[in-house]
């Protein structure tokens, strides 16, 4: 069912709320959205939305502080700034230019109208994306053995990453705006899901023995992670 957007006035404040309702959720729950700045409370099937409303006013201090504390948006522009494999990169607009958008000296060339500028961005990155991380994961899987059936690019709000059982992998193309040791982990703790659909004991052994990045990792998307998302 598609998510509805509404607003909701929580302490004095009108504040973004989108709500989901799933099929196979079985409580409610409450997480803040980066990317779009907004509060999203998801109802399992036979959920009202006033248990929602009740959900959210409990924890009203945590979501308006996560709100309140969300690095800005950074829109991509001509003098600006992408990341890549966690090192900066300037961005040049080139209007006359017939490549595209190429890399050249750390500097990100971007062709065309300035108004597709961020289009092309994010095009580019997405491709950069299935490159890059495509081939950090094939490394990986050769290495231990944990070989995915297939490996998919997508743009999640929340999400890193995720492992289905029929073994596909999804990345979050905007991953590859991270440090690599960050990836690693990431993909590291993807492919650990082949073998172990669950975050038990022999999971967390398995990623320990695939990556020496884990709490490094987990510690730098929550602190930087936020920034990442709300990039574009």
């Amino acid at each position: 069912m598609p998510a509805e957007a509404d607003t909701v006035r929580l302490a004095g404040r009108d504040v973004p709320v989108r709500w989901r309702r799933s099929s196979r959720a079985r409580r409610l729950s409450l997480r803040i959205d980066a990317r779009e700045a907004e509060i999203v409370i998801t109802l399992p099937p036979r959920a009202e939305r006033e248990a929602g409303l009740a959900l959210l006013r409990s924890h009203a201090v945590w979501a308006l502080s996560r709100l309140d504390h969300l690095p800005a948006a950074a829109p991509w522009h001509d003098g600006g700034q992408v990341v890549l494999d966690g090192c900066p990169h300037g961005i040049v607009h080139c209007p006359d230019g017939r490549r595209g958008v190429w890399i050249e000296d750390d500097v990100v060339k971007v062709s065309g109208e300035a108004p597709f500028l961020r289009r092309r961005l994010t095009t580019f990155l997405r491709q950069e994306a299935g490159r890059r991380l495509g081939a950090r994961l094939a490394q990986i899987a050769g290495a231990s053995g944990l070989r995915p059936r297939r490996l998919v690019i997508k743009d999640t709000s929340s999400r890193w990453g995720s492992c289905s059982a029929d073994g596909t992998v999804m990345l979050n193309w905007r991953l590859v705006m991270a440090p690599v040791d960050v990836q690693h982990y990431v993909l590291a703790h993807e492919l650990a899901h082949l073998r172990h659909m669950n975050h038990g004991p022999d999971f967390w052994v398995l990623v320990a023995s695939l990556t020496p990045h884990r709490h490094m990792a987990e510690a730098w998307l929550r602190r930087h992670g936020p920034a990442l998302l709300r990039a574009a």
